[in-house]
């Protein structure tokens, strides 16, 4: 991942649309996994719809900062093809 907020936000801006699984530190020893779409940027945050299985969509948002401090892991679901 990207050095810097901007390049974190430019590199989420161009991927707007695609699959995505989010890693998030859930507190101790605690690992919450989210599967979902990249939907939207804005200037301090991104937003992901996720889908848990029941029906309903959900929205996460995350800010660029965790991403950074290494708080959440992303991994696009193409990458993970390709591997």
């Amino acid at each position: 991942m990207a050095k810097s907020i901007l390049e974190i936000k430019q590199e989420l801006e161009g991927r707007v649309g695609q699959r995505i699984l989010v890693t998030a530190q859930a507190g101790r020893k605690r690992v919450a996994k989210h599967r979902g779409v990249l939907s939207k940027t804005y200037p301090a945050i991104f937003v992901v719809h996720v889908n848990e299985g029941q029906g309903e969509i959900n929205r996460i948002t995350y800010s660029y900062t965790d991403l950074l401090t290494q708080n959440i892991s992303i991994d696009f679901e193409d990458e993970e093809a390709q591997a």
